[in-house]
């Protein structure tokens, strides 16, 4: 029965693209409006046809310019945060190449990223400024790498200084942390063991973990937003880094346990407060 509910799902899902890949090339050769609008309903789409229930603690800022820095544990985070809202992606070079995914992150007007030449970063830097500064909505998966859904790796801050050259025309840009947890699966609570089966990581193959999601469907995923740091030139990029994973390793924690965050240690004492110093300090 759920492999009948996949193959229906993803027959469907197959309509519907073939249907709006057309119209989305047109809008970006065109430079139609609509070219922002068209993925977000692609998105909104596919979430539905796979069963993915999508549950958001607080909301995304209406602040512009924004930058979005997320934890990553699965190729689902793309279509969970496309669902969303208007968004593109900064992604590792090596999407770009895949089958089906690469065409459908073009088509997203994803930034690529060769990771294995540091020389390239300020590029794309560059283009990823120029990017948020006109409007778009970038999401940067800050940790390089996704994982196996269980926490966060550390964050790394070459792309973030993205945000700080698109002060370059005197606006105020904004960076929101952003905590993706994978929770219930089937209406069951997932754990340590049953979360991989929606992440995807180290040397997983796409096909059959993309088959076996889709046949299961039913999937629930909590998105955590927290509070938007406004930048200014002064803005510590490494530090800036350390807060904000901190900050998404707190709400991911607290996601995947179902527990409020609570921030009485000593480490996550400070992490708290040293978020609140630098959105303090950056908003003027």
């Amino acid at each position: 029965m759920m492999g009948l509910r996949g193959a229906l799902a993803l027959g469907l899902l197959t309509i519907v693209s073939l249907a709006m890949i057309p119209l989305q090339w047109l809008a970006l050769r065109f430079d139609w409006p609509v070219k922002r609008q068209l993925p977000w309903i692609w998105h909104r789409i596919a979430t539905r046809l796979i069963g993915i229930r999508i549950h958001q603690v607080g909301q995304a800022t209406a602040d512009r310019p924004l930058l979005i820095t997320a934890n990553h544990a699965s190729w689902v985070d793309i279509t969970v945060l496309g669902a969303v809202m208007p968004l593109s992606f900064i992604a590792k070079s090596e999407v770009e190449g895949w089958p089906v995914f690469g065409l459908l992150a073009r088509l997203q007007r994803t930034v690529f990223v060769n990771r294995t030449r540091r020389s390239e970063t300020g590029a794309v830097a560059d283009r990823i400024a120029e990017r948020i500064g006109d409007g778009d909505v970038m999401v940067l998966f800050a940790e390089g790498t996704s994982n196996d859904g269980n926490g966060v790796l550390p964050f790394r801050s070459a792309l973030l200084g993205a945000a700080t050259k698109a002060l370059a025309d005197g606006r105020p840009v904004h960076v929101q942390p952003l905590s993706i947890a994978y929770t219930h699966l089937q209406g069951l609570p997932m754990d340590r063991r049953t979360r991989p089966h929606v992440a995807w990581y180290g040397d997983m193959e796409l096909p059959g973990h993309l088959w076996a999601l889709v046949r299961e469907g039913a999937l629930d995923v909590t998105l955590t937003w927290g509070e938007p740091v406004r930048l200014e030139t002064a803005t510590d990029r490494k530090q800036l880094t350390q807060v904000l994973q901190r900050e998404v390793s707190l709400m991911t924690a607290s996601a995947l346990t179902g527990r409020p965050v609570l921030r009485e240690t000593e480490d996550e004492g400070a992490a708290g407060e040293e978020l609140r110093e630098v959105v303090a300090t950056t908003a003027g």
